[in-house]
């Protein structure tokens, strides 16, 4: 795509190579909503445009095979990165509009890992958000159980993730989270800077019910 003077322009002064993310954030709520200019920011292949348009595409004109092809594109990415843009086009864009929030919950056997990855986290955020949580837990426990394991690793740490909230928020699940975390060992010599808390089942769960007694 033939970028216009003024994605140009924008691409220049986003990639200058000391930009923080909270600049990129600022920038986005100048612009606030311009697809046009998400799409040719997108069309670059780069990191730092492509995490922009994550900011301002319009909601309204998110179709599904749009979002099919945004996912295919960030895994042109490495982990680090295609992570990060996933995750910035959830909070952004499907969390905030009630008709891609309900697409996401399809997403549990796409094809796509980038959207599976979407799909655990919503799962995750409807939990730790406040509100009660969906009565989906126990379906989504057998398949914590089934398959996280072996899932890809941004699919698996979403996975891992929402099986902390399911223990953290529904007590009836926690020793069963805990068993889960405990069989697999995921994360469990992971380096946690201090102040974080670790992505370990056991520990994660213990650490954040502690925090709300």
């Amino acid at each position: 795509m033939a970028l216009s003077t003024k994605a140009k322009k924008l691409v220049a002064e986003i990639t200058k190579g000391d930009l923080k993310l909270g600049d990129l954030k600022k920038r986005g709520a100048e612009i606030k909503k311009d697809h046009d200019l998400a799409m040719e920011l997108w069309s670059t292949g780069e990191y730092y445009p492509r995490l922009l348009a994550s900011l301002i595409f319009d909601k309204k004109l998110l179709a599904e095979e749009v979002i099919d092809q945004l996912a295919a594109d960030m895994l042109e990415h490495d982990l680090k990165e295609r992570s990060q843009l996933a995750d910035w086009f959830m909070a952004n864009q499907l969390a905030k509009d009630k008709r891609l929030a309900a697409l996401m919950t399809t997403w549990e056997e796409n094809p796509s890992p980038i959207l599976r990855r979407l799909f655990w986290y919503h799962q995750a955020r409807l939990r730790w958000v406040g509100q009660t949580p969906p009565g989906n837990s126990a379906e989504l426990m057998v398949s914590l159980e089934k398959n996280l394991a072996t899932a890809e690793p941004e699919v698996q740490w979403t996975m891992n993730f929402c099986a902390g909230q399911i223990g953290i928020h529904e007590p009836k699940f926690r020793a069963r989270c805990i068993k889960l975390g405990k069989a697999l060992g995921l994360y469990k010599d992971e380096h946690v800077s201090k102040n974080c808390t670790p992505s370990y089942l056991p520990e994660f769960i213990r650490i954040e019910v502690a925090k709300r007694e």
